[in-house]
């Protein structure tokens, strides 16, 4: 018998604080923001995997910048 493997496709506010090692707070901003996108379901707010990788990839490379420069 197989067991099938369900991923998720949408992360919760508290999911990506923890994923980013970031308080809820601090998520929360990121979100209001823009830094982070997301989409308001109800009263909760969505993020999508690759919108957090986007969010990651788009600070390393600031960092990288400020490095190089």
């Amino acid at each position: 018998m197989t067991t099938a493997v369900i991923q998720r496709k949408w992360h919760t506010t508290a999911e990506v604080a923890e994923m980013l090692g970031f308080g809820l707070s601090k998520t929360k901003m990121l979100i209001l923001t823009g830094e982070i996108r997301s989409v308001k379901e109800g009263r909760d707010r969505r993020i999508l995997p690759r919108w957090v990788d986007e969010y990651v990839e788009r600070r390393a490379r600031e960092v990288e910048e400020e490095w190089s420069a």
